[in-house]
């Protein structure tokens, strides 16, 4: 029966015993398993041969005072292992005594507890970590707090600098299109101006070879023809210092008459580009704003197909224009298209016409500012919408303007 029960001990339990002096006279196959010595390399060593350098020297003089009063040692002891591991048993020592009532060795009893000591130290440390977080929570959310009230505080201050920013650039851009637009309607004064000088320098030498002739009647004629075509050039540079003058205010007007005016303006490059431009107006509509705002941006689209049909060498040119009344969202528009047959705008370009500073053409010919401004003075001084896609043969630019 003793056999059984200490059968029954060392298959369940890490054992060993030592002499009085702490020599190993005995290790079970648990007790080498755990240690990672064999039998032989364990009987006759000192059992500090499995001893943790971590542990404090205060726990074995506790430990050999406790058995060496003959009274029983429980503890979690920390050993190390052959192969450097470190292991935690639970130990109990118990001093065997003679029957002279002396220590004559002792039996220790130990299971492995390695598991739950680990497990035990990883639930501890996220204690720490969480006390941790709990402790620094607070002062995170303070300053959390603090950084959003800073960021509220500051905002409508950001919000107002970027608004005053875009302001300042729009002007810019505005400022920029305007001097383009103004060194284009130059070139159209010159065109303007260019076939009456040429008349009135042959009226001149005309008028000159009657007056050597002594016919008045000729020099009278000459004369006449020279004041019309003096006045003529006075009305065309009437009509341009009103088209910019920049204090009109907004009013109605009719559509027609941005549109004629617009017209009239390149008549002469019209001509001499031999463009055909048809004019439809289906009905005629009455609009709020400045008119030669509007007759700006017929001038660009129409001078814009100008250069296409010249650039792609296009021989029958073709403008249509035709003006309607439309509702759209049970609202009324002035509705304005603009054809031309000038082969359109590539897939590669058609999404970027409206950008600021983009140009197909090349840079002595245009700024790339013409449609983002005609956009502009549609969209903000209209109220309206202005929208391109190619059409057929060419281009399609709608005006969609609230009537008044």
């Amino acid at each position: 029966m003793t056999t059984t029960y200490q059968d029954a001990i060392e298959n369940s339990n890490i054992v060993s015993k030592t002499d009085i002096n702490g020599i190993i006279t005995f290790v079970n196959d648990e007790f080498c398993k755990i240690s990672g010595y064999s039998y032989d390399e364990l009987i006759g060593q000192n059992h500090n041969i499995v001893r943790h350098p971590d542990v404090s020297p205060t726990n074995f003089t506790m430990l050999w005072d406790t058995i060496l009063s003959k009274k029983p040692y429980k503890a979690t002891v920390k050993n190390l292992s052959k192969n450097g591991n470190t292991v935690y048993l639970n130990t109990t020592i118990t001093p065997i005594l003679n029957i002279h009532g002396d220590i004559k060795e002792f039996i220790a009893i130990r299971y492995d507890v390695t598991k739950e000591v680990e497990l035990q130290k990883s639930l501890e440390l996220k204690e720490k970590e969480l006390e941790f977080l709990n402790k620094t929570l607070e002062h995170r959310v303070e300053q959390q707090t603090k950084e959003l009230k800073d960021l509220n505080a500051n905002l409508e201050k950001r919000v107002k600098t970027e608004v005053a920013k875009n302001k300042e650039k729009q002007k810019i851009l505005f400022w920029q299109s305007r001097m383009a637009s103004l060194g284009q309607m130059l070139g159209n004064i010159a065109h303007q101006w260019r076939q009456p000088l040429t008349e009135l320098s042959l009226v001149m030498f005309n008028m000159k070879k009657a007056s050597v002739q002594n016919d008045d009647q000729k020099v009278l004629e000459l004369y006449t023809d020279s004041k019309n075509l003096i006045q003529n050039m006075s009305n065309t540079i009437e009509d341009f210092t009103n088209f910019f003058n920049p204090k009109k205010e907004k009013k109605v007007f009719m559509v027609k008459d941005a549109v004629d005016e617009s017209i009239n303006i390149l008549n002469k490059i019209i001509l001499q580009e031999d463009i055909n431009i048809k004019l439809v107006i289906k009905n005629d509509c009455k609009v709020l704003g400045v008119s030669n705002e509007l007759s700006q941006v017929i001038i660009n689209l129409i001078q814009n197909a100008k250069d296409a049909f010249i650039s792609k060498d296009i021989k029958n040119r073709h403008i249509d224009i035709t003006l309607e009344h439309k509702t759209l969202s049970d609202k009324s528009y002035a509705v304005l298209n603009i054809y031309d047959n000038a082969c359109g705008i590539s897939k590669e370009n058609i999404d970027k016409i409206f950008e600021p500073y983009f140009t197909t053409k090349h840079k002595s010919q245009g700024t790339g500012l013409g449609l983002f401004m005609s956009k502009m003075i549609i969209e903000k001084s209209l109220d309206g919408i202005i929208e391109h896609k190619n059409y057929k043969n060419g281009s399609k630019f709608t005006i969609s303007i609230p009537m008044e």
